[in-house]
């Protein structure tokens, strides 16, 4: 599905150049639930990023099921990322004076869907996470749990290939990081492959697949035992 080979990223030029990650090989088989770790500062984020089409990198090569991502527009990116990614980050990223529900539809109005359609399509996602009584809530009348689950309804509304987690439990205790990493792992079974960045190793061991970055390359790469 995915293959990254020889990946490097550099920022700034010069005396003031700094190599964020160097020379990363690494693939991604389609239906994996993959856990990135490292300390901070260790290029892991930036290796999301790319994952994500968030980023570029500087040298090297991203394929995704055979498609030179070098060669796409910042116009087809943005597409890739909408109809192919979901992404749920640490800090939720919900409209604040918006519904539950109107989050959820967000990605579907960038997709052109209608408004029937869209309704149907959030009402349905925000059950599957549980939440089908608040759909007229607001983010600050939910949890932080709630909350990132809204963020986790949002994020599959469009059915992606791809959910991108950047330390989707950072902001919870560990009762509703449990719950959220259960909800991950349900979808993950239901054929979503997951690349997710954590430091805590208990919600790494949700993960079928452990990727160790350090100092810009993988420095361990194995699969859990069942």
């Amino acid at each position: 599905m995915i293959r990254l080979e020889n990946i490097s990223k550099t920022y700034g030029s010069k005396e003031a150049e700094t190599r964020v990650l160097k020379g990363v090989n690494l693939e991604i088989k389609d239906g994996e639930f993959v856990a990135i770790m490292g300390p901070s500062g260790s290029g892991k984020s930036t290796l999301l990023n790319i994952l994500g089409a968030l980023d570029i990198p500087s040298e090297g090569s991203y394929d995704f099921f055979s498609t030179d991502m070098r060669l796409l527009s910042k116009e087809q990116r943005a597409l890739f990322r909408r109809n192919i990614l979901g992404f749920v980050f640490q800090g939720f990223n919900l409209s604040k004076k918006t519904s539950a529900l109107e989050n959820v539809e967000m990605p579907l109005i960038y997709q052109g869907v209608k408004a029937k359609e869209r309704r149907e399509r959030a009402c349905k996602a925000l059950k599957s996470v549980g939440l089908e009584s608040h759909l007229n809530y607001e983010p600050s009348q939910l949890s932080g749990g709630q909350q990132q689950r809204v963020a986790i309804a949002r994020a599959i509304v469009t059915a992606p290939k791809i959910l991108i987690a950047d330390e989707p439990t950072g902001n919870l205790d560990t009762k509703r990081g449990e719950e959220i990493m259960e909800l991950l792992t349900d979808f993950n079974r239901q054929g979503i492959t997951i690349i997710m960045v954590t430091h805590e190793e208990n919600i790494a061991a949700y993960a079928s697949r452990t990727i160790y970055i350090r100092d810009g390359v993988i420095e361990k790469d194995f699969n859990h035992v069942a």
